[in-house]
């Protein structure tokens, strides 16, 4: 049985976390302890390739074949490489991929491959298994192009992925907002080189995206670069990347200590961050940007969530705070906080958490086998949760006491190509004509996505309740041969389906015309009672035995035809009563009530 991690893959450092015993965890290097990954690949003239910590070694040394922020080059192609490369040591081509100095070209998805074995490893080594499927988080913004290149890097590092989901979300989901049933959040991700904010709402379990802003070349490297600046000012002669690594350890340190001795030069806190300010500034400006996108204020934002390693820096939380004007969630260490939420999507995913969001839309349809084995679509593919639908049927024989509801999903017309999830028989009807009684079923599926299936029959008020989880046991390859299965044998199920919608009205003139036969028996002639009995025999074989719907309909038509003058009398009294002492009104709904159409169930086992 796979186990199931999350997979937070940074601009420039990454995680991955899985939960054990229950508990969301970082899963660290087994080597160094560290749970941070920098998200950094070294290409080496051997051919051999470094990652992490030791490719950041070489960083000063060899930046021209030191890869990082392969993130900013992920699904850019043509005409993007001008804004991609801004600010990076080494060389990209005209489409956005990595130009070693000996010609070799290296794809952005190639490069995070790499970033994401080393953690698959690590994710291997905890959970003492290679059987893995991870999901991975993207920012909000990450359009279809680059969440492709995101699988793709997966497929490169032979790692299943189970979903793509949105860092925001994770990190919503980690620090519990999830629990919530209604909530406006605003995440602030500042990262080492991008800084995201994201307005999300949450409703039942389900969160959508209500705007998204941000700046991809802001983050803690400004920082970084406002104090290697500060440092040149007091004339030391370093090379410039040797100066910022120094100018991080110094910021790293101010985020607990007044002051700090960076080079042999003393940085205080305040001076720190008036160097910095502008920049955390920026990071308000667009804020309130995303904040006047999705329509709303400071006061409507009920929670507030900081994400990436820069908070950690008193000013930047302090103003985001005063910003929002209430405290920000800070329970969870900001950069573990979207591979912890990551790895709780992936225990949900895997059936073992039910308290909040599996799906995001329902990934094939639902509905109900009607008469003749024609599946009637309740809730249709990619519909978004949570949802529901109402339909009404009846019975299919007089005195029929219970029918049988059985649920199915998939995308062919016919109820036996589908895979069937529930059976329900729902017992105690009134025993009356076939046609009368009021069967109502109700789909809900919640946010978890859990399909409660409900019906009652109005009369009588008995009601029968089923729970099924649409999801469960079933993969993506499953969704997509579904899917294409329908394409494959649309013909022939357009076909059987016609058939069976013409098997369900014919049996339900059926109905309509036994009542009458009953009624008006006597008042017909002799040869129109022989030949309506004959006409009936001949449609109630068809229904049974003929390949196609057009035999069935030949055979109504040639009922509907001797039987003229039987619903000429039931129309004559029909007009009678509706007369006698009725309004306008009263007829028009009458008659609305009477032609209203209403799907047959069978009788279980039927």
């Amino acid at each position: 049985m796979a186990e199931h991690i999350g997979i937070d893959l940074g601009t420039t450092h990454s995680l991955v976390a899985a939960t054990i015993n229950g508990v969301p965890t970082v899963l660290p290097d087994p080597e160094t302890g560290d749970a941070l990954l920098p998200s950094i690949v070294h290409f080496a003239a051997d051919d051999s390739i470094l990652v992490g910590n030791a490719a950041e070694a070489l960083l000063v040394t060899d930046p021209l074949t030191t890869i990082y922020s392969a993130k900013r080059l992920m699904g850019r192609g043509a005409g993007d490489s001008e804004m991609a490369s801004d600010g990076l040591a080494y060389a990209i081509t005209s489409d956005c991929q990595v130009l070693l100095p000996n010609g070799t070209r290296i794809s952005a998805p190639a490069v995070a491959s790499h970033i994401l074995q080393t953690l698959a490893a690590r994710a291997a080594a905890a959970l003492g298994t290679t059987d893995i499927k991870a999901v991975i988080t993207v920012p909000a913004y990450f359009n279809d192009a680059q969440r492709q290149a995101t699988r793709d890097a997966a497929a490169l590092a032979g790692l299943a992925v189970d979903r793509i989901i949105n860092e925001p979300t994770a990190a919503s989901l980690s620090v519990g907002l999830h629990r919530l049933t209604t909530a406006t959040i605003a995440v602030y991700d500042l990262g080492g080189g991008t800084f995201d904010v994201s307005i999300l709402k949450l409703e039942d379990g389900v969160f959508e995206v209500l705007s998204t802003g941000g700046d991809t070349r802001l983050g803690g490297d400004d920082f970084d670069q406002a104090i290697a600046t500060w440092l040149q000012g007091f004339g030391l002669q370093l090379p410039p990347a040797e100066l910022r690594i120094s100018a991080e350890a110094g910021k790293v340190a101010l985020s607990k200590n007044l002051s700090t001795d960076v080079l042999g030069v003393v940085l205080t806190r305040p001076v720190f961050e008036k160097l910095i300010g502008e920049t955390v500034e920026r990071t308000i400006t667009l804020t309130a940007a995303a904040l006047a996108d999705a329509g709303l204020t400071t006061a409507g934002i009920d929670a507030v969530v900081l994400v990436g390693g820069s908070t950690r820096v008193p000013l930047v939380r302090s103003r985001v705070e005063a910003y929002f004007g209430k405290p920000a969630l800070t329970d969870v260490d900001p950069d573990q906080v979207v591979a912890l939420g990551a790895a709780i999507q992936a225990d949900i995913l895997a059936g073992n958490r039910t308290d909040t969001l599996l799906l995001d839309v329902t990934p094939l349809s639902l509905g109900i086998e009607t008469i003749g084995g024609a599946t009637e679509k309740l809730i249709y593919r990619n519909t978004r949760i949570p949802t529901q639908a109402i339909e009404h049927f009846t019975t299919s024989k007089d005195g029929q006491t219970k029918v049988l509801i059985h649920v199915v999903q998939g995308e062919r017309e016919m109820a036996a190509d589908n895979r069937s999830l529930a059976r329900i028989e729902l017992e105690g009807i009134p025993a009356l004509p076939a046609g009368v009684p009021k069967v109502n079923v109700t789909f809900r599926i919640d946010a978890n996505g859990i399909l409660r299936v409900d019906a009652n029959e109005e009369r009588s008020g008995i009601k029968a309740v089923v729970r099924v989880k649409p999801t469960y046991g079933i993969e993506q390859s499953d969704v997509r041969a579904a899917v294409r299965a329908s394409f494959v044998h649309a013909d022939e199920d357009v076909a059987a389906r016609t058939r069976a919608d013409m098997v369900n009205e014919a049996t339900s003139a059926l109905i309509g015309l036994s009542k009458l036969f009953v009624t008006h028996r006597d008042r017909l002639e002799a040869e129109t009672i022989e030949a309506i009995t004959a006409a009936r025999v001949v449609l109630e074989d068809a229904i049974a035995n003929a390949p196609d719907h057009s035999t069935i309909r030949e055979a109504w038509d040639a009922l509907e035809d001797v039987a003229r003058p039987l619903a000429e009398l039931a129309m004559s009294d029909i007009a009678t009563n509706l007369v006698s002492g009725k309004t306008l009104t009263d007829a028009l709904a009458f008659l609305e009530e009477r032609s209203r159409e209403r799907k047959g169930l069978d009788t279980p086992g039927a």
